[in-house]
């Protein structure tokens, strides 16, 4: 294809709709899906029926048809009811996407008088389908997974397959030193302290977050009296505990250095998004052990938490 003779926007030019779909697909870096974590979700009706509705929201659909079609920059404004046929004897799945179907590629449909966009249910397709199964121009919303002779639609029968066109992302790294050593944690009982001289970091949580993925290092944690068998953990807020690390060894009575990581990927709560929450690390010792752990002026804290969005 030529290059277009004018780029967009040049005052006394006329630009095709096939050139300002190319710009929404630059824009878009070439990725489709809705624009947030909330946009065009589907969910039951507010009295459960035979229907369902798709939230408000926008996103973008990549033409499928040509090369050069581009990209569509679509809009739900308001919530819309979408209908879903019953179920004879047996159960069946059905795909709810936005579809666009555009007359210069395919189709009869007039732009003057009817709507480009729509709804659309795929009837009985796989019950693991993430994806639309045919070459057709839209974005998947959900899969809706009826029980046979049903004719009531609810949330659990609706599974949100959404994805992000380019979600946020926000990483930070952050970094700690105790000024002193702390109160030593001990015992064989499994039973979590936080280091008392280590106070951790108060973290913002963005509003979009979906999950973060948390790393925490502890470099030259201090261990004294005997063998070691315990672990490590990290808690983010008032309910949310990271997996945990065992740390072990047998080096007796000496005094030693012992660096560990503890890493997850966890999912952010509603109550979470939009607040401030504390990680902090945690260590407990296990059955036989009878080391002490402690923090010092000699160890290092690092933490690296990066938050994503996703739809919710």
């Amino acid at each position: 294809m030529p290059l277009y003779p004018v780029p967009i926007l040049t005052d006394g030019a006329t630009h095709s709709a096939e050139q300002f779909r190319a710009m929404v697909q630059d824009l878009a870096r070439g990725a489709e899906g809705i624009t947030q974590g909330t946009d065009l979700k589907v969910t039951q009706l507010g009295t459960p029926g035979t229907s369902v509705q798709v939230a408000s929201g926008s996103g973008v659909v990549r033409g499928k048809v040509n090369a050069f079609q581009g990209s569509y920059a679509v809009r739900n404004q308001g919530s819309d009811t979408v209908p879903i046929a019953s179920t004879g004897g047996s159960p069946r799945s059905d795909m709810l996407i936005l579809r666009v179907e555009d007359p210069q590629y395919e189709g009869t449909l007039n732009p003057e008088v009817d709507n480009i966009n729509y709804f659309q249910v795929i009837s009985n397709v796989s019950s693991s389908a993430t994806a639309i199964p045919d070459g057709r121009t839209g974005i998947p919303l959900a899969r809706i997974d009826i029980p046979a002779s049903t004719s009531t639609i609810t949330n659990a029968m609706i599974k949100d397959i959404r994805k992000v066109a380019n979600p946020r992302r926000e990483s930070r790294l952050l970094t700690q030193s105790p000024a002193s050593q702390s109160t030593a944690i001990t015992g064989s009982s499994s039973v979590y302290s936080y280091f008392s001289t280590a106070a951790g970091w108060t973290i913002a949580i963005p509003s979009w977050a979906t999950t973060a993925r948390i790393r925490l290092d502890i470099a030259g944690m201090r261990i004294t009296t005997g063998n070691l068998y315990g672990a490590v953990r990290a808690t983010l807020g008032a309910s949310t505990t990271l997996q945990l690390t065992v740390i072990d060894d047998n080096q007796g009575a000496v005094v030693r250095r012992l660096s560990t990581l503890i890493a997850d990927t966890i999912t952010i709560s509603d109550a979470y998004r939009g607040t401030s929450q504390l990680l902090r690390a945690q260590a407990a010792g296990g059955s036989g052990n009878v080391s002490q752990i402690y923090v010092d002026g000699s160890t290092t804290l690092v933490a690296q938490v990066e938050f994503e969005e996703g739809p919710r």
